[in-house]
């Protein structure tokens, strides 16, 4: 995603109803821009913030979640309690944080609406096809057979949801909610720190809260897939969260085959390139980021009746063309009327 300013779109996106008292100048203020490095990726933050605030303190406000976060739920952390949770031994019933709770339960729910086209339980498949912590093959891997993997469905929490039972290689990935979780815990932080009019970014997964200075929404174009035909569109980010999946941004290759980190849990393996991208609108950077997943994964049919049935705005993108849900098209025509 990139950030824009007002201007020429071949699309332009309002949340429906929002009104004018939303989006007037403010008063007092200064713009304050950071960024860095987190997660593997880059995060970014725009936020008007009182004059007497510190740069500083802010970047260490949410370094400090984004380190949190880390060492909850990153494979690529030996000592995460994803990272212990995957290498116990069977039958241990294991402790997990508030946090991690929260959202391996949305990951489930999400799991459970879509049929599984969202599955945490894809570790191992992950791993295998270079997109976990370790190297990637030099190789082209022999997807396994279904019957032997884990799925979301084995998952076994205690009623607290804060222990899980570890029934022997079933290897966890959040990798695909956890930035929006992100997002969502950094937006949390910098609202309890007084700041209410900001728009933070993790590695393409944003969230906006408020208004820029001058009193315009946190304008995002959303990404148009390489040799793709879909038109540029822009979107108000006032109160909701935004997240794109898309084939052309983490791949693999060996014998002359190259793949994509989106990963189709029911065979095994990646997904074929006819998807270009999946975009879907959120109040909550997590459930965005879990359901672009789920609309890349069922692609631009199924995508588009989940979409339409659970009430989501989504644009996609194939090798045929670009749909949007009713949802999305609403979010467009409320932009003319």
């Amino acid at each position: 995603m990139m950030r824009g300013d007002q201007g020429e779109a071949g699309e332009l996106l309002l949340p429906p109803g929002i009104t004018r008292d939303a989006v007037k100048p403010l008063s007092g203020g200064r713009t304050l821009r950071l960024d860095g490095e987190t997660m593997g990726t880059y995060w970014s933050l725009s936020a008007v913030v009182d004059p007497a605030i510190d740069d500083g303190v802010v970047r260490a406000l949410l370094l400090r979640g984004f380190d949190r976060i880390i060492a909850q739920m990153s494979q690529w952390e030996p000592e995460s309690e994803i990272s212990r949770f995957n290498r116990a031994p069977a039958g241990n019933v294991f402790p997990i944080s508030a946090e991690f709770a929260y959202v391996l339960d949305c990951a489930v729910q999400i799991a459970a609406a879509s049929g599984g086209a969202f599955d945490p339980t894809l570790g191992e498949v992950s791993e295998q096809w270079g997109f976990g912590a370790g190297p990637a093959p030099g190789w082209l891997p022999t997807p396994g057979k279904e019957a032997t993997r884990y799925r979301w469905a084995d998952l076994q929490q205690d009623e607290t949801g804060r222990h899980i039972l570890q029934p022997g290689g079933l290897r966890l990935d959040l990798s695909g909610i956890a930035k929006g979780f992100a997002v969502d815990y950094g937006m949390r932080q910098l609202e309890q720190a007084g700041i209410r009019h900001a728009l933070l970014e993790i590695g393409g997964e944003l969230r906006g809260a408020g208004v820029q200075a001058d009193g315009l929404p946190w304008w995002v174009d959303i990404d148009i897939p390489p040799g793709s035909t879909a038109i540029h569109a822009r979107v108000a980010l006032t109160g909701w969260s935004i997240a794109t999946s898309g084939n052309y941004r983490r791949r693999r290759s060996a014998e002359g085959r190259s793949w994509s980190h989106s990963l189709d849990p029911v065979g095994a393996v990646p997904l074929s390139d006819y998807m270009l991208s999946a975009t879907v609108l959120h109040q909550g950077c997590m459930q965005a980021d879990a359901l672009a997943t789920v609309i890349m994964v069922l692609g631009p049919d199924h995508g588009l009746a989940f979409a339409d049935a659970h009430g989501i705005p989504a644009r996609m993108v194939s090798a045929d063309g670009t749909v949007c849900s009713a949802a999305w098209r609403h979010w467009a025509d409320d932009s003319i009327s």
